[in-house]
């Protein structure tokens, strides 16, 4: 048997075992609190994370909009620029000169005729002094006063007809009309060729064309009468299309530039290569590779191609190529608002360096060593391998398509007819803009095809410092068999 002592020693173990029980389970609340604490700091921390994810994203994006992109410091078209930057804001920099014509500059004024179409003689009558008739006194030339007008503008219809003789042996024959004239009336080469010009270098609407003829040289004509016209003249100028195609393909410098359009309410694309003397404008359905190679399909083996870094053109075969500074000088202007850095800044400063050392080298400094050049790619070298902040991401991107493309960057600084931008072919493919904003979109490919013709053929001319209406009309005067 237990011991009274045995009984109360137990009683008062099962005392200690409940209250360590109880301590336990107090502990045991404790932990479960404490990791709900730590589930509630786990799932806070993950969402403050985040928050700060979410954050840098927001700031990103806002930091866009205080530094936005524009025709200024990107390839951003005017159009699309948000308020419209102040002039103030382009490339250039002032000059301190005035606006207007330069002190010494040659001038220009309208020139009186040697030999004037018709002469009106005002001669006095009579003495404003005493009245006295003086008609039959001989006068003296005083002064001259010319007036330069345009007579009343009307059509010359010229009749062709055709006659037959019967000869002897009694066979008739008939004389043939010249080539080209199948309709009983149709519209002659220079009606054709105003029509070319009006459209390819005017851009003037149909109606307003059809209203043009009408009211200044007295000729009907149909909207379907100028499609007819143009087709025509189109075709009659393809072979020179082709050839300027071929001239600006074995050229040693080649700028390629490429822009949107309308057709139908879809989107197409106008392509140009061209260089100082020639232009070459073709519409496509593709920005991409595909047309240039079935536009060039051996590339441009022995030309320097000229272009904006779109990757197509790098899958073109050439000798080398030669990035658009101007477009690089506008991403740069971007980056030094957006990031407030001093990166672009040296980096525009050492193209701006590489333009003006452009201007004095003569044409035996481009095949030597130069020591200026040389300094110039050892600066844009050190300044490609500075380490930029990650958090710049687009700066960080640009540098990193510079490091690629680097040895493309002072190729003008190698070839004395390389320019150091692309601004020939923005000019070139920027009257497609123009058109459009002033006749509206293409309806039709064969209307694409017309107008890309017909100015592949007035740019070049323009170029050659030609007579444009000239041009036309001696393709006008060809028939499709010449």
């Amino acid at each position: 048997m237990h011991s009274i002592n045995d009984i109360e020693a137990l009683f008062k173990r099962v005392e200690d075992l409940t209250s360590h029980v109880a301590h336990l389970e107090n502990e045991i609340e404790d932990l479960k609190r404490e990791n709900e604490i730590l589930k509630y700091l786990k799932r806070e921390n993950e969402l403050l994370k985040a928050l700060k994810r979410e954050n840098e994203l927001l700031k990103e994006r806002l930091a866009k909009y205080e530094n936005p992109k524009n025709s200024n410091n990107s390839s951003v078209p005017p159009s699309r620029d948000e308020n419209r930057p102040f002039k103030s804001k382009s490339l250039r920099k002032k000059t301190g000169r005035k606006p207007g014509g330069q002190k010494g500059h040659e001038g220009t004024t309208l020139e009186m005729s040697s030999n004037p179409d018709k002469i009106i003689d005002h001669v006095p009558e009579y003495c404003e002094c005493c009245g006295k008739d003086i008609g039959a006194q001989p006068g003296e030339l005083a002064e001259r006063r010319q007036v330069i007008d345009l007579p009343p503008i009307k059509p010359v219809v010229t009749e062709h007809r055709a006659y037959k003789k019967m000869c002897s042996c009694g066979h008739v024959t008939m004389s043939s009309f010249p080539g080209g004239l199948q309709a009983a009336v149709s519209y002659g080469p220079m009606i054709e060729s105003l029509t070319g010009y009006f459209h390819s270098r005017q851009y003037i609407p149909f109606l307003r064309m059809q209203e043009l003829f009408r009211d200044i040289f007295s000729v009907l004509i149909s909207e379907g009468g100028i499609h007819c016209l143009l087709n025509r003249l189109s075709t009659k100028a393809l072979p020179a299309y082709y050839r300027i195609k071929e001239m600006v393909k074995n050229s040693p410098v080649v700028g390629a530039d490429e822009t949107g359009g309308k057709l139908n309410g879809k989107n197409i694309w106008i392509w140009t290569w061209q260089n100082e003397l020639l232009t070459w404008l073709k519409g496509t359905d593709n920005r991409g590779y595909k047309t240039i190679e079935e536009s060039f399909p051996t590339g441009f083996e022995n030309s320097v191609l000229v272009h904006d870094c779109w990757r197509s053109h790098f899958q073109t075969d050439v000798q080398t190529h030669q990035l658009c500074t101007a477009h690089l000088l506008r991403e740069l202007n971007y980056f030094e608002e957006r990031y407030n850095h001093r990166w672009p800044v040296r980096f525009r400063k050492i193209i701006l360096d590489g333009i003006k050392l452009k201007k004095k080298l003569n044409p035996g400094d481009y095949y030597q060593p130069h020591e200026e050049r040389t300094e110039l790619e050892n600066r844009l070298k050190k300044l490609l391998a500075f380490r930029l902040d990650e958090n710049h991401k687009e700066l960080v991107s640009f540098q990193k398509r510079m490091l690629k493309y680097k040895d493309y960057i002072f190729t003008f600084l190698y070839h004395p007819k390389v320019p150091p931008d692309n601004n020939g072919s923005e000019r070139a493919i920027r009257n497609v803009k123009v058109k459009q904003k002033v006749s509206g979109q293409f309806k039709s490919w064969k209307g694409v095809e017309n107008f890309l013709v017909l100015r592949s053929i007035t740019d070049t001319t323009l170029k050659n410092k030609q007579h444009i209406l000239n041009v036309l009309n001696l393709i006008a005067k060809l028939t499709p068999t010449d």
